[in-house]
């Protein structure tokens, strides 16, 4: 990202005020081990100020925005590559969110090696250290949710 300290200072303190990080696990038949890895930084503002979001997501120069039905629009990295360099990019000016970034980024690395039921399983595992950090709702998906369906698929050496 080609922004400057100030810029990547101000991002960073909206995403630390008005922003999530977080990895979902989608069970997913079609995927090799049965769960989508789904990563997202998230910034959150009013449908009032759906301009200003346009104007972030123009700023940064990736990412998509959506409109929620509750009068809230998101701007939303949801791949990999813009995740990794926007947070890498943020991490030396953030402060609440910081502790995410990094489990993020950490996230994105054992992503790019799993091979095996039993990697799978350890990104899951790592996975569940957002529930701790943040304030997620009821996390259904978990990886004592993975172990079992790898198990039951016979995904996952005894």
């Amino acid at each position: 990202m080609k922004l400057s300290k100030e810029e990547k200072a101000y991002i960073s303190g909206f995403l630390d005020g008005d922003g999530s990080i977080h990895v979902r696990l989608k069970p997913n038949s079609t995927y090799r081990f049965r769960f989508q890895v789904s990563p997202s930084v998230v910034f959150y503002q009013s449908k009032k100020e759906k301009s200003y979001m346009q104007w972030l997501k123009n700023l940064i120069g990736r990412g998509y925005i959506r409109e929620r039905k509750d009068g809230i629009v998101e701007y939303i990295l949801g791949d990999v590559k813009s995740i990794r360099e926007s947070l890498e990019s943020l991490l030396p000016y953030l402060r609440l969110k910081q502790k995410q970034a990094k489990l993020m980024i950490e996230v994105l690395a054992i992503k790019e090696k799993v091979k095996t039921g039993k990697d799978f399983l350890k990104l899951a595992k790592k996975i569940d250290g957002f529930q701790k950090m943040n304030y997620s709702k009821k996390r259904i998906q978990n990886s004592l949710e993975v172990e079992k369906v790898l198990r039951k698929e016979r995904l996952l050496a005894p």
